[in-house]
């Protein structure tokens, strides 16, 4: 039993998938609820700027969104979608370190971007003309996001090209 566990390349791809979008999921939760609670005091002084908070408090969840774009491309990939999975224990114990690392990635990147959400949500209490410059500083940790999401293609691309 435990030889096929090991050598089953689907099931692995499955928990790297798995592992990106809850990785990606949890963090981006957790972001944006301290936004999200963040905000709350101020808008409770200051309503009008909710429009202005709104973008701050839910830039934490892109992570969740590019790690659920990534589970889906690896389950894409590997023949999920079309409801046959294929992959060599290789590949699969691969994209288990993919999803891992990316997701990783991914968790911490939202928690980075909330905390610099809530400065800027204060810099916008305080300053409310300054909430276009308030934006480029969370934008700033999106940046790495962002690069995971792009090394996570190429990666999955190339894993996906070589049965070993």
């Amino acid at each position: 039993m435990e030889s096929s566990l090991l050598s089953n390349g689907p099931l692995w791809v499955a928990a790297g998938a798995a592992i990106v979008a809850a990785l990606g999921a949890i963090g981006s939760g957790m972001g944006i609820g301290r936004t999200t609670a963040h905000a709350a005091g101020i808008l409770s002084e200051k309503p009008e700027l909710f429009g202005k908070m709104i973008v701050l408090m839910a830039l934490p969840g892109t992570q969740g969104i590019y790690s659920l774009v990534i589970a889906f491309v690896i389950m894409q990939f590997f023949g999920f979608v079309g409801g046959n999975p294929q992959a060599t224990p290789g590949q699969g114990f691969a994209i288990l370190f993919v999803g891992l690392a990316v997701g990783l990635v991914e968790f911490k990147t939202a928690l980075d971007q909330a905390h610099s959400s809530v400065g800027s949500i204060d810099l916008t209490g305080k300053r409310p003309e300054e909430s276009g410059r308030a934006i480029i500083l969370p934008a700033l940790v999106e940046t790495y996001a962002v690069i995971g999401l792009m090394t996570a293609f190429l990666l999955i691309l190339w894993i996906s090209s070589k049965p070993f």
